[in-house]
Parts: C-alpha cells; sequence; structure tokens
C-alpha cells in the first residue's frame, strides 16, 4: 500500500497522547491528522470497557474448540430455541442499503477505494481485514484514505492517470479485523489495543458526524464472529461509541459475515443481538471452510476433498447458504452472496471469457437461491453480476420473497463432508498458494493476483488447515493410492520452493518467502491446528 511522503515529527507521549496512551509506530504529519489525542482518547476509552470481555469471549473460543476436538459437534442452542421460532424483525433499512445487489471490497488503498467507488457497483467495502497486510503504515495511512473519501476530497496524482471520484459513488462499508487481531503499535495501560476496536474507534471517531450529515452513516461488516456473545459484544460497541459521540442510537449498520462453523449455528441469535444496528448476513463462503476444518479437525468423517471439488452446491455448503436466506428473510434484512474472485486475463480473451461466464453462473444460481446482493473483488466483474441481478432480482432486494417451502437444514447436514478426491496436484496447489500469498503478506501486500484470481488471507488460510488436516488424519490418501505422509508433504513442499525461488529470486526469496516457508511448515505440522495464520505472521510484520 502507498505511503504519501510527509516529514517525520517527533511522537511525544506527555503531549500528542492522551495519559497511558502510547503511540509505537511512527508518526507523520499526516498521521497526527488521525492519531489526534482525541481519537486516541476515544480508543482508549473503548479498550478500557471492552478489553476484558473480549480476551474472556477469545478464552470461550479456546475452550469450544477443545470441546469440539474432544468429541463434541457444533449444534444449535437449546438454551436459545425459543428466540429462533418466535415472530420478530430487525430494525428498518436506510434508504442506501436497501438496494446492494453487487458490492465490491478491497482494501483500504488510495487507488483502490477511487475505483471501486466509481465501479458502478452498490456498496464498496473497504477492508481492513483479511485483504490488508496490517503494517503500521497500512493500517494509518488506510484511516487517512477513508477519511478522505467520506469527505470526496481523496484523489491520486500518478504520471499515467488523475484519479479522482465520479459524482455518484458507492455507499461505503468498513470491515475492521476480527476480534483476535491485536494492534501492537498502539498501547493503553501498557496493553495492545483490539485491532478491531482501534480500526472502528479511529474510522468511527474521524467520520460519524461527516457521514450522517452527508445523508449516510457509519456502516460495517464484521469478521470472523463465532457466536452470538461476540455480536453482542460488537452491539455494547456501538451503543457506547453512538453516546459518546451523541449520535442516536441505531445509526450505526452492520452485516455480520457467518463465516465461521459455530456462527452458522446461531445465524438467528447473531441477528438478535443486532437488531438495532443489523444490516443482515453475509456468507464468506472460504473463510467457512477454513473454520469447518479447523472445527471438526482431523475425524476422518470430516475430511475435505481438494478445495476445488468445495463447491457452493456440495451438500453442506448449499445446505449453509438456505440457513443465511432464510434466517435474514424471516427476519426482514439482506442475506449477502459469497465473492466472485476472478481478475480480468487479459492476455488470453478465450481464458477470459470463460473465466466470466463462471461468474455469471455463480451469480445466477446465487440470485436464484434468494441473496439479495453478490460481491466481486475487480470493477470488471461489476457489470457481469449487475447484469444478473436486474434481471433476475428488478426489485432492490429479495427480502419479501417467498420463503422455501424446503425445512430448515439441521446439523447433520450442516457438517455432513463433501465427497471428493485428494491429489497431489491439490497438495501442491495448496502449498503454492499458501507460500505465495503468505510471502506477500509479510511485504505488506494483504490483496495478492494469484493464478487469474484475487486472493485475501482466506486462501491462505484454506491452504494450509487442508495440509494440516491430510498430513493428520488417519488413513489419508492421494487418489492413486499413496498415503499422505509427512514425508510426501516435505518432498512437494522443497519442489514448490524450488521454483519459487527460481521464479523470485534470491534476494526476494531471502527477505520475504524464506520466513513464509517456515511459518507454513511450521503450521502445517504442528500437533494443533492453529487457530489463524495471521497471528504469528503479525509477528513479523513491520
Amino acid at each position: 500500500m502507498e505511503t504519501l511522503d510527509q516529514p517525520t515529527v517527533a511522537l511525544k507521549t506527555d503531549y500528542l497522547c492522551p495519559e497511558r496512551v502510547k503511540v509505537l509506530g511512527r508518526c507523520t504529519a499526516a498521521y497526527a491528522e488521525v492519531l489526534t489525542p482525541s481519537a486516541l482518547a476515544f480508543v482508549a476509552a473503548l479498550h478500557r470497557h471492552f478489553e476484558a470481555r473480549r480476551r474472556e469471549l477469545l478464552q470461550r473460543r479456546v475452550q469450544r474448540r477443545a470441546e469440539f476436538a474432544a468429541g463434541r459437534l457444533p449444534d444449535f442452542l437449546a438454551e436459545t430455541k425459543q428466540l429462533r421460532e418466535s415472530d420478530w424483525k430487525v430494525a428498518e433499512l436506510p434508504t442506501d442499503l436497501l438496494d446492494r445487489r453487487v458490492e465490491i471490497t478491497g482494501p483500504t488503498e488510495r487507488k483502490m477505494i477511487i475505483n471501486a467507488l466509481n465501479s458502478g457497483a452498490k456498496v464498496f467495502m473497504a477492508d481492513c481485514e483479511d485483504s490488508l497486510a496490517p503494517t503500521w503504515d497500512n493500517v494509518v495511512q488506510g484511516q487517512i484514505n477513508l477519511r478522505d473519501a467520506v469527505r470526496r476530497t481523496i484523489s491520486l496524482e500518478t504520471p499515467a492517470k488523475t484519479y479522482r471520484l465520479n459524482e455518484r459513488t458507492a455507499t461505503l462499508m468498513v470491515r475492521p479485523r476480527g476480534w483476535h487481531l491485536p494492534e501492537k503499535h498502539v498501547l493503553v495501560d501498557g496493553e495492545e489495543v483490539s485491532g478491531a476496536l482501534f480500526d472502528f474507534g479511529l474510522y468511527f471517531f474521524h467520520n460519524a458526524h461527516e457521514l450522517v450529515a452527508r445523508g449516510t452513516g457509519p456502516y460495517f461488516y464484521l469478521p470472523k464472529l463465532e457466536s452470538y456473545l461476540e455480536a453482542r459484544l460488537w452491539n455494547e460497541v456501538f451503543e457506547f461509541a453512538q453516546w459518546e459521540l451523541k449520535i442516536p442510537k441505531g445509526t450505526i449498520k452492520a452485516t455480520v459475515l457467518i463465516e465461521t462453523l459455530p456462527a452458522a449455528f446461531e445465524t438467528n441469535e447473531i441477528l438478535w443481538e443486532l437488531r438495532q444496528h443489523s444490516a443482515g448476513l453475509n456468507c464468506g463462503r472460504w473463510d467457512y471452510i477454513f473454520s469447518y476444518i479447523k472445527t471438526l479437525g482431523a475425524r476422518p468423517q470430516y475430511r475435505l476433498p481438494d478445495r476445488s471439488q468445495v463447491t457452493m452446491t456440495v451438500p453442506n455448503m448449499a445446505a449453509y447458504v438456505r440457513l443465511v436466506i432464510d434466517t435474514c428473510h424471516r427476519r426482514g434484512v439482506h442475506a449477502m452472496g459469497g465473492m466472485a474472485a476472478q481478475i480480468p486475463i487479459k492476455d488470453n480473451p478465450a481464458d477470459n471469457a470463460i473465466a466470466l461466464d463462471k461468474v455469471h453462473n455463480d451469480k445466477v444460481r446465487e440470485a436464484t437461491l434468494g441473496h439479495d446482493g453478490t460481491w466481486v473483488a475487480h470493477p470488471a466483474l461489476v457489470p457481469v453480476a449487475l447484469e444478473v441481478f436486474d434481471k433476475l432480482m428488478p426489485q432492490p432486494n429479495q427480502i419479501d420473497k417467498p420463503r422455501s417451502e424446503q425445512p430448515l437444514p439441521s446439523a447433520a447436514e450442516l457438517l455432513q463432508a463433501p465427497e471428493g478426491t485428494i491429489t497431489e496436484d491439490g497438495m501442491r496447489q495448496n502449498i503454492d498458494v499458501a507460500l505465495r500469498y503468505l510471502g506477500a503478506w509479510i511485504g505488506g501486500n494483504g490483496c495478492v493476483p494469484l493464478y487469474n484470481l484475487m486472493e485475501d488471507a482466506a486462501t491462505a488460510e484454506i491452504s494450509r488447515v487442508q495440509l494440516w488436516q491430510w498430513l493428520h488424519t488417519p488413513e489419508t490418501e492421494l487418489a492413486d493410492g499413496r498415503a499422505i505422509t509427512p514425508e510426501l508433504y516435505r518432498e512437494l513442499l522443497q519442489d514448490v520452493v524450488d521454483k519459487l525461488r527460481r521464479e523470485v529470486g534470491e534476494d526476494t526469496y531471502q527477505e520475504y518467502y524464506r520466513s513464509a516457508v517456515h511459518l507454513l511448515d511450521r503450521l502445517v505440522t504442528a500437533d494443533q491446528c492453529a487457530d489463524f495464520l495471521t497471528l504469528p505472521a503479525y509477528e513479523v510484520l513491520a
């Protein structure tokens, strides 16, 4: 991500920072405009009010993981059965969130923000999470870019082109980091602040009043939730933030990504907790597959085949989609579809046509099932997705469409592993993609084009947990009958590394990819499946 040249200024904690707040990252004149004493005081207040509860909920995740490892399976909660069966709806949506037929996503890089807002999509989700490598410069420059975008002063001069906003732009939403990620460059009372509260706090503090004055509002996507209690915490954060800045309750709207297996069993409960602030749910398909493996572990009956075979039409994924759509429409709110990660293949028109046809067919599936909108990763895909939803959903959304007469999915349907095979090519692809993404991420880039797809951290997560599962599940074999052993994995790893090393050159390999190789190997061969690769990777990030 770009960093605008600014003179570095001394960061005096007794002047620029409130009491017991310390900023460890560098401060330029531009950074100081968003890292103001009042903004840092607001972040500190969020930390002091909610950090203890955040840590309790993270510990609860650990306890649930241990229960799942011991044989317990995720299921619908008995204690909230009455809530699921009751009739209620979330609060009314603002006008600019009624039609979300196509949303584009990408990191908070300046050029990306301008192009995405100008893309013709209805919504742009500016991502502080999976598509952003959270270097200090990326994080703070992203906040500067968002501030300028809200005020419509954002621009970028390059030798080839000047980038400015069109008169009509997409509605802006922001995805902060998940509850699990810290921001190591800011300390409050000697503790690292939550990345989620830092991202949310700075954006909300600087922009909430401006957004409301412009006829929109502070809108968010919430990632990686694993329970309704984590949604409750976000709701409490929203209420506190609105009270502190004297903004009416319910002004904040948030869409929750259902991208963990435990959260799929608590969709009604999550909407209930956020009912004054809810803008619906989203099918975060790649992270959902990652969470499926992480939750169910090395039990043979839940072993997944090659990632290319785990499509949205296999039974467990289809059940997950059906559950999200039914839950949202019953509660009067949007059910958003998944990501089309394809990017244009400019040097091969035939392959490009095939890729666009895949996107078209996937969006037809989503619109036909009842989704109220969908995601794309590149501006070139916006017209493709718009054409499908304009034809199949001429109204702003499908919330009022009669619900399916199919019974809601059972726990068994959500847990059923799809059939398929594991191949050497599948293993190689997982190793290769994980290493290429991790190397780019360590280099500061979290949104990486790989093999004509725009990949983010979820892709690397799926890749490494599949390798872990195949290596640790008893009697796992390739389709050709060979056992998947540490020796086979290491042989394929060495082949991939040798090829990558020749391709990127020795200097680049040593600077970025050497660490990626060691990290991936450690995660894949560990006895326990690590929660997130971004946690140990963050330790080597600037």
